[in-house]
């Protein structure tokens, strides 16, 4: 039986790498294993830093189970179609196990993102070429590199940390695990460099390469993680008082940031960019997340997999635009409105990505020109908000104003501008404005697979699923369901990726 394994992921990134991406090029598949050999000119070295986004935007990562994984592990995704694989029903019920498929693709499709990078970053200085350039270009390897592992040490806890290209597999044959307090010293380390050397902004307003606001807000999300709440407001706030010079603003209608055929939009810092009706090898540029929130047998053909839990519809005022914005009750069936109690699977959907697919998708909403949004300015805004809250001891001026534009925006309507959200008023205590961003988070970025690193690392993932009036309950929810397991493939390859996580 053919293996696939992180070893021969690395080895053989330059072979599986089809060179495709949101920047379309017209190079063939490159056969040479080691940079060495391969990067010889200008044109070789973009090519290399283009074929990491195709491991972005595939369906094994951003494009559908990345983002499944995330948002099934959070409290307000539920499934609706019990039919549908085994491996998400596991994940959405705290069932799995080190075999689930879904948790071994991400893992995979992972390193083979991390092992392309490598090898942009090993193989791009000995190209001659303007030296700005040169950097700017390692920069975005390195940035897209520290992504990768931002989703991994997330999601696994201490995995292998791997820097460089091998080209010799028995160099990482046995490889050991990194501890995460390493993973990422390293990310910040390429989230550093990246800050340094990126362009602020790209021709057409490209948001599918990242910039150095994209760089300082990564950045500014790992210090989140890690608590470290001086820095995270530094970046975060450095993000925000260039936000011109970046040309990012909060778009002015909430529900435009999901219509897939209004383009790159200035709320957008850094996404994954999809491009309808085109599929490329290995599942790149394969998007399914509009059919998997869509509704079965409905006109839009959806299937019905992800929906938001059942008691996440009532949890949003109704005076909140973002509630029409971001669930479904009715929809089409046979040109007839229908509303969702008489639907195949009787639940309300989320609404984000089904309904505006854009002109070029499939019939039923696949392979997208959707926007999967990895940062965007109003996250900016929340991030730099919380993290004064908690280095300051209490809220700012300046954090009242951040969780406010968000706010204030949400009270826009095409009929009009109301009254709700209303401004938070001054004087709230610590713990207070906390709730505040807390919930703000909930609502401004519903269904866009944040939650679960949200309740991760606020501590409550086991709260989350258990208390009274949880949106989702899981009574058999524990503290160590906080990671996934390591892939069992892996650990049967090599043991030294042992002790498997605690609890699986």
């Amino acid at each position: 039986m053919k293996k696939i394994t992180i070893y021969r992921i690395i080895l053989t990134t330059l072979c599986f790498t089809s060179l495709f991406s949101c920047t379309k090029l017209n190079e063939e598949p490159v056969s040479i294993l080691d940079p060495k050999q391969y990067f010889k000119t200008e044109a070789d070295a973009e090519a290399s830093v283009m074929g990491i986004y195709g491991l972005l935007a595939n369906a094994d990562f951003y494009g559908r189970r990345l983002t499944m994984v995330l948002q099934l592990l959070g409290d307000d995704i539920d499934i609706a179609d019990i039919g549908t694989q085994s491996s998400r029903i596991q994940l959405n019920s705290f069932t799995h196990d080190a075999s689930n498929q879904d948790l071994l693709a991400v893992w995979k499709t992972a390193y083979l993102g991390i092992g392309a990078a490598n090898a942009a970053i090993d193989g791009i200085p000995a190209v001659t070429m303007n030296e700005a350039k040169k950097s700017a270009l390692i920069a975005e390897a390195r940035l897209l590199r520290a992504l990768y592992y931002y989703h991994l040490v997330q999601l696994f806890g201490d995995i292998p940390y791997i820097g460089e290209f091998v080209s010799d597999p028995s160099k990482v044959i046995a490889i050991s695990k990194t501890p995460a307090a390493k993973v990422y010293d390293n990310i910040i380390a390429d989230c550093e460099y990246a800050i340094v050397n990126l362009p602020d902004t790209y021709a057409n307003n490209n948001k599918a390469r990242p910039s150095k606001g994209a760089a300082q807000t990564l950045l500014a999300s790992v210090y989140m993680v890690l608590k470290k709440w001086d820095d995270a407001a530094k970046m975060a706030e450095a993000v925000i008082n260039d936000a011109n010079k970046y040309q990012y603003a909060l778009v002015k209608d909430y529900n435009s940031l999901w219509d897939a055929d209004l383009g790159f939009q200035t709320e957008h810092v850094w996404v994954v960019d999809f491009l309808g009706g085109i599929t490329g090898e290995n599942a790149s540029n394969q998007d399914y997340t509009a059919p998997m929130t869509g509704v079965r047998d409905a006109d839009m053909l959806g299937w019905s997999v992800i929906v938001p839990s059942n008691g996440v519809y009532d949890s949003f005022s109704d005076q909140d635009y973002r509630k029409k914005i971001s669930f479904l009750t009715e929809t089409p069936v046979k040109g007839v409105m229908t509303p969702y109690q008489k639907w195949k699977w009787p639940r309300i959907h989320t609404a984000k990505w089904c309904l505006h697919p854009g002109t070029n998708a499939g019939a039923d909403g696949s392979d997208s020109d959707i926007k999967h949004v990895i940062f965007r300015y109003a996250e900016v805004l929340l991030m730099a908000a919380e993290a004064l809250n908690e280095s300051k001891g209490g809220p700012t001026e300046k954090a009242y104003s951040y969780i406010n534009a968000v706010r204030a925006r949400a009270r826009y309507t095409p009929q009009g501008v109301q009254n709700y959200p209303a401004d938070l008023a001054t004087g709230m205590s610590q713990t207070d404005f906390r709730k505040a961003v807390q919930e703000e988070r909930r609502v401004e970025l519903a269904f866009e697979w944040k939650r679960w690193y949200d309740i991760k690392r606020w501590g409550q993932v086991v709260d989350a699923f258990t208390r009274q009036g949880a949106y989702e309950s899981q009574p058999k929810v524990k503290d160590f369901h906080a990671l996934t397991p390591i892939p069992q493939d892996e650990i049967a390859r090599n043991t030294n990726l042992l002790p498997q996580n605690p609890g699986y």
